[in-house]
């Protein structure tokens, strides 16, 4: 069932990570997360990443292996993880719906206030930063 699938992109560009923080809602406001979204109806997993990176970030993404395993969401939905890197190495993402965005490198992880989904696969972006 597609319409229970989030997505989320673990970018990584000169051995860092991107994560947004949350201007809304109330119960997220502040809080960090990897860019994502909703997969649509007809949408594949990696198509409704590349959209949502567009709509989000302002940029092309190229979508690459999972990174951990599925976790659950509330109302039976779950969230996947993907690698991906910047189409266009040079394009700088910005914070369309977001109130920041900010790289991070492998030993700033554990200082952010992640949503719980996020901070359940920390390890494994540890993992994929430390290529472990």
């Amino acid at each position: 069932m597609k319409s229970g699938v989030v997505v989320g992109a673990a970018i990584v560009r000169a051995g860092k990570l991107l994560a947004q923080q949350r201007a809304w809602p109330a119960d997220a406001d502040g809080k960090w997360e990897l860019p994502g979204g909703r997969v649509e109806a007809g949408e594949s997993d990696v198509d409704g990443l590349a959209r949502e990176c567009a709509e989000e970030l302002g940029v092309a993404v190229t979508v690459g292996a999972r990174v951990g395993a599925d976790v659950d969401l509330p109302g039976g939905k779950v969230l996947r993880i993907y690698a991906a890197g910047l189409a266009d190495d040079g394009e700088e993402p910005r914070a369309v719906e977001h109130r920041a965005l900010r790289w991070l490198d492998v030993s700033e992880l554990d200082g952010l206030d992640w949503l719980p989904a996020d901070r359940i696969l920390l390890p494994d972006l540890r993992a994929l930063l430390t290529g472990r």
